[in-house]
């Protein structure tokens, strides 16, 4: 179970850890820890899968990744458990989700696909076409962005 000092680390560093030489140091020292005792509560929270990633994020948009193609397919449901882990395998899929379908609604995989221009999102789904056999899909593209966050605590 994390402690009390585990969720404060975690609270402090759900929006980065700060871009200096000695990022953990200066965690620590926010937070009247040793540098050491940082790393390996980071280290055991991992472990215990209570974080599941540590990575950098990337502003997509700032680097000109600007076309995002939420993907959502009929996937017939003998085939989900086949079919999305193919999906998944794409490097341009950063999601890839099961949904419940309603009588309006067929479509129970998602995929959001990210490329520089909306044709290399085409590509990819032409792509995942190809590997999976699938033709009934929906292409959602995003036209403004509102809001992104991780999940906070």
């Amino acid at each position: 179970m994390a402690d009390e000092t585990d969720i404060k680390l975690i609270k402090h560093i759900q929006d980065g850890i700060p871009l200096t030489e000695k990022p953990y140091q200066e965690v620590a020292n926010a937070l009247g820890l040793s540098e050491d005792d940082v790393i390996s509560r980071l280290k055991r929270l991992m472990e215990e899968k209570k974080i599941r990633r540590f990575a950098a994020s990337v502003a997509h948009r700032k680097i000109g990744i600007t076309s995002n193609a939420m993907t959502v397919w009929r996937v017939p449901p003998e085939r989900v458990d086949e079919v999305g882990p193919i999906m998944a395998g794409f490097p341009e899929v950063t999601h890839c989700y099961e949904r419940p379908t309603f009588p309006d609604w067929p479509y129970n995989t998602f995929t959001m696909i990210h490329g520089y221009t909306d044709e290399d999102c085409e590509q990819v789904i032409e792509a995942i076409k190809e590997k999976t056999g699938l033709n009934d899909y929906v292409i959602l593209y995003s036209e403004k962005e509102f809001k992104k966050t991780g999940t906070r605590i």
